[in-house]
């Protein structure tokens, strides 16, 4: 997994609320059985059906942090939409709210979610949209987010931000913890079966 400390980019302003997993990859896209070949379709419904849809736009479309309203990733439990966000070159989702299974699905899969006041996300969004080269600092072992001009400290999950920082999911960190395993079977366990 690749590791995340600091990432400054431009924003991708998605001035919606309840953005559900099958607008973030529709389910005829569900066809693979590995984890590869989403980010092509990531709302490729809405980028269909709206040509001026905020992927579509070139100012926009290259951008690594995704910033949106309240309940993003609602709907069906498909981990898919996380791998396709990650695919795309997302690396971070800044909204007011997060659905709980949505939210976790990204956690195992290294994909930082950060929540933030509704007034703030909506203010953000409006300048975004009003100018394309805004710039958002992301520095995550201080859990501070900077743009324009204002520094908001965010809550992360100290367990998650290990992981992230350091650039494993949740099977890596338990290969990471093979010796204290070994430690404890050794001193606890009963091995002579």
């Amino acid at each position: 997994m690749q590791k995340f400390t600091t990432l400054t980019s431009p924003v991708i302003p998605l001035n919606l609320d309840n953005v559900d997993t099958d607008m973030i990859i529709p389910a005829q896209h569900l066809k693979s059985v590995s984890k590869l070949g989403f980010g092509e379709h990531v709302f490729s419904a809405l980028r269909k059906m709206y040509p001026d849809f905020i992927l579509n736009q070139p100012a926009y479309n290259t951008g690594k942090i995704l910033l949106s309203k309240a309940n993003f990733g609602c709907g069906s439990s498909r981990e898919h939409a996380v791998w396709a966000i990650q695919q795309y070159g997302i690396q971070a989702v800044v909204c007011s709210s997060f659905s709980d299974i949505f939210f976790n699905n990204a956690a195992k899969n290294c994909l930082l979610l950060i929540s933030l006041p509704e007034e703030t996300i909506s203010k953000w969004i409006d300048a975004s949209l009003a100018d394309n080269t805004l710039a958002m600092t992301i520095d995550l072992e201080a859990q501070k987010i900077s743009f324009m001009g204002e520094t908001h400290s965010f809550k992360y999950d100290t367990f998650r931000k290990h992981c992230l920082i350091n650039g494993l999911d949740d099977l890596d960190y338990l290969l990471s913890q093979e010796k204290d395993i070994t430690t404890y079977e050794q001193k606890h366990c009963n091995l002579s079966r």
